[in-house]
């Protein structure tokens, strides 16, 4: 998966397998899941409709968003970064991250673009790592 916002790839992960390596990973980074949203979950609960496992996770690494925020006090708007893990309808697991780059491109500030490049190069490196 490629995209103007995000980048992805396909694992030989069970669901639940795929979301506890990309913790895990994401965790060598310096990045904890701040938040969990389990979109099927959901979903089936508010409009009783079921779907393939789909859940948002709120990745976040604290001394670089307290640089961020320090930078830009509103930048929380574009804060954490997402890590979307799906199964599709064939049952192929897939872990899509937010590009930092495409969506902090959006803030005007030269400080902020390391930074983004930054956090890129991490969530890539815990994609290769999947």
């Amino acid at each position: 998966m490629s995209s103007e916002f995000g980048f992805g790839k396909v694992v030989e992960e069970s669901f639940d397998g795929a979301i506890q390596k990309v913790t895990a990973e994401l965790e060598k980074e310096g990045f904890g899941v701040l938040s969990d949203i389990d979109v099927a979950a959901k979903m089936k609960a508010k409009l009783d409709k079921d779907m393939p496992g789909y859940r948002i996770l709120g990745a976040c690494n604290p001394a670089l968003a307290y640089q961020a925020i320090s930078a830009v006090d509103d930048i929380g708007l574009l804060l954490p970064c997402n890590v979307l893990v799906r199964e599709d309808a064939d049952g192929k697991v897939h872990v899509d991250f937010m590009d930092p780059e495409s969506v902090l491109g959006l803030v005007k500030d030269p400080g902020v673009a390391p930074l983004a490049q930054d956090v890129k190069g991490r969530l890539q490196r815990v994609m290769a790592a999947l």
